[in-house]
């Protein structure tokens, strides 16, 4: 059975029609053509999928599309304006906090839903935030300075 579905995503409406078991994952990745959400484990344990509904980190992968309309859908294509990275991205080429850049975009978002709520958090309470996404890469020492950089230069 599929269904029409409205989804305002980077502050752009879309109406897609889909089958009412796709998840977001699926849907930005295969419907929108929104690849910088990552498909890691499909199981909601590594956050690669991390998009940011309503300002909330939440797992595409585990989140079906239908239970989103209607609400604000931001991945990390929607991050920059204007041409212009926003400060967490650019901490993160900065600081070299990228390396095969799988976990990045979940990352990035998880930690900009984390300083919007707390924008001079102590190291440990960035390694608390983002403690749900996995990077297999970096050993987080780049990752935890870049989100700390950032909010120096934000």
């Amino acid at each position: 059975m599929k269904h029409v579905l409205k989804l305002h995503v980077n502050g752009e409406e879309f109406e897609i029609l889909i089958e009412v078991n796709k998840t977001l994952l699926e849907v930005l990745r295969e419907n929108l053509g929104l690849t910088g959400t990552k498909r890691g484990c499909d199981m909601g344990a590594c956050g690669a999928c991390t998009v940011l509904i309503n300002g909330r980190p939440q797992l595409s992968c585990l989140t079906l599309a239908i239970t989103v309309q209607g609400k604000e859908i931001m991945t990390i294509e929607g991050l920059a304006q204007g041409g212009e990275l926003h400060p967490l991205q650019k901490a993160f080429v900065e600081k070299g906090a990228i390396q095969c850049g799988f976990c990045t975009p979940g990352m990035i978002l998880t930690a900009k839903a984390f300083l919007d709520e707390h924008p001079h958090p102590t190291e440990r309470e960035v390694k608390r935030a983002i403690s749900g996404n996995l990077c297999r890469c970096t050993g987080y020492v780049k990752i935890v300075e870049a989100i700390l950089s950032a909010t120096k230069n934000s």
